[in-house]
């Protein structure tokens, strides 16, 4: 992992305490120089400072992947900072509404689809230039949402289904131009944020977290759940050199609980 991204420049969007963070984190201890982008400066900042002491550089730009402009400058921000951009880690996340179709409301689907779909085209459009230059790659993080339909995930899996779409169809279209496209579907993230959730139903329903981690657990081949690393690093490999004949692709990480 030390050298897989030795001085190229990554940029990380939906930077945030869990993954966001392990994968800036990664690539740095991998030999990047960053640039972080969320719409919360605070928690860029935090980042900033422990990449920093991993003795790697990171530019930190308040954006809106939403918003045009915000966009325009970030990557006008990475360029003056850099002169390039090697890798574009889409990784921003909104919170799905856990409601049926029947009852979920049309405007949170918008939204969700307007920052998972739209957010990572409008980010592949604007750094596509740069991409081109340096013949970089882009790694779209999905979900396991794709495999299957349970109840209550079905805007998600909506928002992520297209987010795949789009990576299948830029891949084709930015091939020529020699930029690599591809998604990384994680399964449930072993991590900080899935262990608050697991102590907040462990408490809701007189369990212990120990016991919802082996129920969850259960259903994967290796009977445990993949770490923020582990995502992380299979988002590094397609990122880096080692994945330079992939694009189009999509990289399940879910210690075997879908097979595809």
């Amino acid at each position: 992992m030390s050298s897989l991204l030795q001085d190229k420049i990554v940029v990380i969007s939906g930077v945030g305490p869990a993954l966001g963070r392990t994968l800036a984190l990664r690539c740095a201890e991998a030999g990047a120089d960053l640039v972080l982008a969320a719409r919360t400066q605070s928690r860029l900042d935090e980042v900033a400072k422990e990449v920093a002491d991993l003795g790697r550089r990171a530019l930190t730009v308040a954006t809106d992947i939403t918003d045009h402009a915000s966009v325009e400058n970030l990557v006008a921000a990475t360029q003056d900072a850099y002169g390039r951009a090697d890798v574009l880690i889409n990784n921003a996340f909104s919170v799905p509404s856990m409601k049926p179709l029947e009852r979920t409301d049309f405007q949170h689907m918008r939204d969700a689809v307007e920052l998972t779909v739209f957010g990572a085209l409008r980010l592949t459009q604007l750094f596509t230039p740069a991409l081109e230059e340096s013949k970089g790659a882009v790694v779209n993080v999905n979900s396991m949402v794709l495999r299957h339909s349970q109840e209550r995930y079905g805007s998600y899996k909506m928002a992520k289904s297209a987010l795949l779409s789009v990576s299948q169809s830029l891949a084709t279209e930015l091939g020529p131009k020699g930029i690599r496209i591809n998604s990384v579907a994680p399964g449930y993230i072993w991590g900080d944020t899935l262990q608050q959730y697991f102590a907040h139903q462990a408490n809701k329903y007189g369990t212990t977290v120990e016991q919802i981690y082996d129920h969850t657990a259960a259903s994967t081949d290796l009977k445990r759940l993949p770490t923020t690393d582990e995502v992380s690093d299979a988002v590094i490999f397609l990122a880096s050199p080692m994945a330079s004949g992939i694009t189009g692709q999509c990289l399940d990480v879910n210690c075997g609980e879908f097979h595809h």
